[in-house]
């Protein structure tokens, strides 16, 4: 019987598979990995060329008591300079105050009303490094440097202290962090005293380097404004393209450049953006080219990808005043008729070119 009993157990075993060791069921985990994607930010700019005034223009602008209003020369740029985050001009004429006195050519000293029409536009990035910003000697800096000190803007290229020069300022908007640099590299023959080079900023390499290296960890965005080139002629020369070159080099993003009083060529030089010169924004000047100003505005974009500019595009401003040089008016090329200004279309397309001739990718068109 117990033979019979083993055969029994041992088939049992074999055709139940009693005896097997219990296999578990095997788990398995998903792991998911969230990449995070910086939204973006983006903020729009604008940029016009140099505010000059001549004695013509500030007499246009006189109330004849004490005062000066220049909001009128202006009216027709005003709603589209608000619809930009950053803006950006050269005072060419110190605002040395009245105190002083006012001049003009060949040394100017400007009210303190046209900064406040400039800044009332919304006009917060101001340029004050040109060959004019000594005119006045080291108290019209000293003035004009306490005025700037009351307005809601950024200022750059000539300061009241070196320990001022050296403050690294940053913006922010949408954002995006910003700073304004501002050289010259012509003065006039007038030099800052030794000792007090601060109150106007000459560009020199080695200080450019310095001032960059200072803030570039700490901003998106380097702007400089650059006073230099030849007067009057559409060409950079061969100190521009050196200057432009060199800033390249140091990471800077915008380059804008005036001095020559009319326009010259926009182009990049690897990732910076070069406007060699945006001409006057009002002056009293004779000749369609020194009346005629370059206008450019872009985005500032910023994301996972890092910083970048889009949607670069140009226009063309001119200053109208009449034959007895009165009636001050900053209006768009495309608001002129030939009554203003005689062939105005083909002297639109003509200084387009020369905007546009080293890059023919730039659209044209911001006060359309």
């Amino acid at each position: 019987m117990k033979k019979y009993a083993l055969i029994f157990l041992t088939t049992c075993l074999i055709l139940t598979g009693c005896g097997k060791k219990e296999e578990k069921p095997v788990m398995t985990t998903t792991t998911t990995t969230t990449t995070y994607v910086e939204p973006e930010k983006r903020a729009s700019m604008i940029m016009f060329g140099d505010c000059l005034l001549h004695g013509a223009v500030y007499q246009d602008a006189d109330n004849h008591d004490g005062k000066y209003n220049f909001d009128k020369m202006f009216e027709y740029i005003k709603p589209v300079v608000a619809k930009y985050d950053l803006k950006f001009y050269n005072q060419e004429s110190i605002i040395g105050g009245k105190s002083l006195g006012l001049s003009t050519y060949p040394r100017f000293n400007s009210p303190e009303e046209i900064g406040d029409t400039m800044t009332n536009m919304g006009f917060n990035l101001v340029s004050l490094a040109n060959n004019h910003t000594l005119d006045r000697g080291k108290q019209g800096v000293l003035n004009s440097v306490a005025y700037w000190k009351t307005k809601d803007a950024m200022v750059a290229g000539s300061y009241a202290s070196e320990e001022e020069r050296q403050n690294v300022q940053i913006g922010k908007v949408n954002g995006i962090t910003y700073t304004l640099l501002s050289y010259t590299t012509a003065t006039n023959g007038l030099y800052p005293p030794y000792g007090e080079e601060y109150l106007t900023s000459i560009y020199d390499e080695q200080k450019v380097l310095e001032d960059i290296n200072r803030v570039k960890d700490k901003v998106d965005v380097i702007i400089v404004s650059m006073h230099w080139g030849v007067e009057y002629t559409h060409t950079p020369n061969y100190e521009q393209k050196q200057i432009a070159n060199y800033l390249s080099s140091l990471g800077v993003d915008i380059v804008i450049g005036h001095h020559p009083h009319v326009v010259q060529p926009i182009e990049y030089i690897g990732d910076t953006l070069v406007i060699y010169s945006l001409g006057n924004m009002i002056s009293a000047q004779i000749g369609t080219e020194r009346l005629t100003g370059g206008v450019v505005s872009l985005d500032i974009v910023k994301d996972d990808e890092g910083v970048r500019l889009e949607n670069i595009k140009t226009d063309l401003i001119y200053t109208s005043y009449s034959n007895y040089i009165t009636n001050f008016k900053v209006i768009p090329y495309s608001q002129l008729s030939d009554n203003i200004l005689y062939n105005y279309l083909g002297l639109k397309e003509a200084y387009m070119n020369v905007l546009t001739e080293y890059d023919k990718t730039i659209s044209v068109g911001i006060f359309d």
